[in-house]
């Protein structure tokens, strides 16, 4: 049973007489407990929908197009608390945080509703044998799952819950439904790469509706005090994972046809190789977990660049990346510049001094160390940051420094970059 906040004027509902603070119990006999289940049963074109009013059940009954919304809004977007984890990884990353940031950015979520409606990977050490079999008889596909390890014993270790090798069956069953799986590995050197690394992927490419496998190096910061002894990866074990990746990858092109395993693009830049081509990465399987991220960029960036004319453009543009993505950055601001000499374009790679220095994406630069490191430079006309440096809601870093703090601090008006190359693009410009 879930609380009604509000009704929406005009709907389906707000016609029935369904009113705001009605408890919603069940859709034609279903019981609703929590977002998935309430959408599931609503695409039905008629609905018999219980409430609880004032203590006393009511039944309502409304007639609709397969696929509309009937107007009901909930205190949550799941309609419930999010599921929080029960693991503690050696290498779980909001563990290396700093002391004193907001509270939110030390939740650690594990929930298989936003697995399906977001794009999170879940472990599986959160479900029941009943929320799988929620799963198979709703058809949620794809599941994405962070495996890690295959080794039941081995991720134990990793997960330090007793829970996750046996939580390892459920994969099986998910599979056997036809579920499609999308995993992924954090590896950690020497823990679950090398011979560990290829039994993984050994199980999971024998899977008869595997997506796609990513494979991703743990991040480290400088905050480990009393945590598992973890080393990063150098170019030698970086360039052994992508050839235990392209071997498994060369092998499932032979058997099924599409290459399957990927390598994030943070491997290959340790690894100091080039990225690979667009042919290589498919349809993309992988992008939100930095796996072509690059390659998709620069193609988008370079299409959209073709399509301009120059029509006078004359301004100057700074632009703030992490030190992993600094070069491939450079190579698109000089294909602006060198097309239309109007732009001057400076590229300024920010140290991760928050977490350490050994963190070198994008995603994690904070505002402080953009104040720091930019606060005596001539940014000129626009100072260009990339939406994932800032949280969901668009507006603060992750140290909580907003983007008006930073406009302040730098005296330079800051533009939020959206995701994809063209949006780039667009914005060293200053199209709108």
């Amino acid at each position: 049973m879930v609380n009604i906040m509000s009704v929406e004027s005009g709907s389906y509902a707000e016609k029935a007489g369904i009113r705001a603070g009605d408890t919603l119990v069940s859709l034609n006999g279903n019981e609703v407990n929590d977002v998935l289940d309430y959408r599931f049963y609503l695409f039905e074109t008629e609905l018999k929908i219980v409430i609880v009013r004032d203590g006393a059940a009511l039944e309502f009954t409304i007639k609709k197009p397969e696929y509309d919304d009937i107007g009901l809004e909930f205190s949550t977007y799941l309609m419930d608390e999010k599921k929080r984890c029960r693991n503690n990884c050696i290498f779980c990353f909001i563990d290396q945080n700093p002391m004193g940031m907001r509270e939110t950015v030390y939740f650690k979520d594990d929930d298989e509703r936003l697995s399906f409606l977001i794009g999170n990977y879940v472990t599986l050490t959160n479900l029941s044998e009943s929320d799988i079999e929620r799963i198979i008889k709703m058809r949620i596909s794809p599941v994405n799952i962070s495996v890690h390890t295959t080794n039941p014993e081995l991720r134990v270790q990793m997960m330090r819950n007793r829970f996750a090798g046996e939580s390892l069956r459920y994969i099986r069953l998910l599979d056997d439904a036809g579920i499609t799986i999308n995993a992924q590995l954090v590896l950690c050197r020497g823990i679950n790469d090398g011979k560990e690394l290829e039994a993984s992927l050994e199980y999971l490419t024998s899977l008869k509706n595997i997506g796609s496998i990513a494979l991703v190096p743990c991040g480290l910061t400088a905050h480990r005090e009393n945590l598992y002894p973890l080393s990063p990866y150098d170019e030698a074990s970086a360039r052994s994972v992508l050839e235990i990746c392209n071997d498994y990858g060369e092998r499932c092109i032979k058997s099924i046809g599409f290459r399957t395993v990927y390598a994030s693009d943070e491997f290959y830049i340790l690894a100091n190789l080039p990225i690979p081509d667009t042919e290589y990465y498919e349809d993309y399987p992988q992008l939100e977990n930095g796996v072509g991220m690059i390659r998709s960029e620069c193609d988008d960036f370079c299409e959209c660049l073709e399509n301009y004319e120059d029509i006078g453009y004359n301004r100057v543009v700074s632009i703030v990346t992490g030190e992993a993505a600094y070069p491939f950055i450079c190579e698109l601001a000089s294909l602006v510049t060198k097309k239309f000499p109007g732009i001057k374009a400076n590229v300024y790679a920010v140290k991760n001094n928050f977490f350490g220095g050994h963190v070198t994406v994008s995603g994690l630069v904070t505002g402080v160390d953009i104040i720091s490191q930019l606060g005596s430079a001539d940014l000129g006309d626009e100072l260009l940051i990339p939406v994932n440096m800032l949280r969901s809601e668009e507006d603060l870093f992750l140290d909580g420094v907003s983007v008006s703090e930073l406009e302040s601090k730098l005296g330079v008006a800051v533009r939020v970059v959206q995701k994809g190359g063209d949006s780039f693009c667009d914005a060293v410009l200053g199209i709108s």
